[in-house]
């Protein structure tokens, strides 16, 4: 079905269908399931040391043979350490969010990874691929943990009109209606994190999952627009603590403070009141927890009928 695809055929991978570089749960198990399941997998390195993300790189090239990347946070105190792990590893495919990756591109360059950026803006899109980077990824303020302001249904017909690099659409994407919305919009690909994290393979929490099984359509809330980083997540007792602060006029220290090392007290510790869980809008419509495989195949089943319903609409 995908034999033409623009990054099926850059990637090497049988779907177009990337997995979200989480952090804390992106973890080698996730990544080397998508991968073997025909899509792309992607560590979230988050704020590894690079010595952890160096054995969950190791583990995944133990588990899958496909393609697989890891998505690197440029604001991590660990970046250069992290690219440089990942060079001396020759990991495949980089992800880049939250800055600029054009310093570390010859690096990625040279040893053959593809190296593909997460924009939430035209502008910066412009601005990436002339440091000649392979693809984007055009996220939508949908999605869950670290968000911009524009949504996906807008950004991502604006990118593809200004760019000539493949586009990979993310945020509110969880199956094969989203997928085809991404392809009319002019995406080649599209990239799912909230669909995952329902995986069985994702290591995140019983309790985190149950919470997101919970979700319905305005489940989630926008924290920290105050602090230039805002965060698409589940309402509970830290975003009421969290929005609170930001209304008294708090700094950007006490909300960062407040913030720190709530995820993984959410993902790891189950603790879904006190801590941080991220998830995106498109969790409203999901009920299920299935095997990665199976997300994957129920897509790619499902979109050509999908398609030939959108098509006897124009009739």
């Amino acid at each position: 079905m995908f034999e033409e695809n623009r990054i099926c055929q850059l990637l090497r991978i049988k779907y177009p269908i990337f997995q979200g570089g989480m952090a804390w749960i992106g973890t080698a198990e996730l990544a080397s399931a998508v991968s073997n399941a025909g899509g792309l997998g992607i560590i979230g390195a988050g704020h590894m040391p690079p010595d952890v993300l160096r054995a969950e790189i190791q583990k995944c090239k133990g588990w899958t043979k496909a393609p697989f990347g890891v998505n690197i946070m440029l604001m991590s105190p660990f970046v250069k350490e992290v690219m440089q792990v990942v060079v001396e590893e020759r990991v495949p495919v980089v992800t880049t969010g939250a800055g600029n990756p054009g310093e570390y591109i010859p690096a990625l360059k040279e040893i053959g990874s593809k190296v593909i950026p997460v924009v939430a803006s035209v502008a910066l899109a412009k601005r990436l691929v002339r440091t000649g980077v392979d693809a984007l990824i055009a996220e939508g303020t949908e999605s869950g943990g670290h968000v911009g302001e524009i949504t996906t249904m807008a950004l991502v017909p604006q990118v593809a009109d200004a760019v000539d690099v493949p586009i990979i659409a993310a945020g509110g994407i969880g199956d094969a209606r989203g997928m085809a919305a991404a392809f009319a919009l002019g995406a080649c690909g599209v990239q799912m994190g909230t669909r995952f994290v329902l995986s069985q393979e994702c290591i995140a929490h019983e309790n985190y999952k149950k919470l997101v099984l919970k979700a319905r359509d305005r489940s989630t809330v926008v924290t920290g627009r105050s602090t230039g980083h805002p965060v698409r997540v589940l309402a509970n007792k830290l975003t009421r603590e969290f929005e609170e602060l930001e209304r008294s006029g708090a700094s950007v220290e006490e909300l960062d403070q407040l913030g720190a090392g709530k995820l993984n007290l959410a993902t790891h510790k189950g603790d879904v009141e006190n801590g941080s869980v991220m998830i995106g809008q498109i969790s409203g419509m999901l009920d299920d927890v299935l095997p990665v495989a199976e997300i994957i195949q129920n897509m790619v089943a499902k979109l050509p009928s999908v398609l030939q319903g959108a098509e006897a609409c124009c009739k």
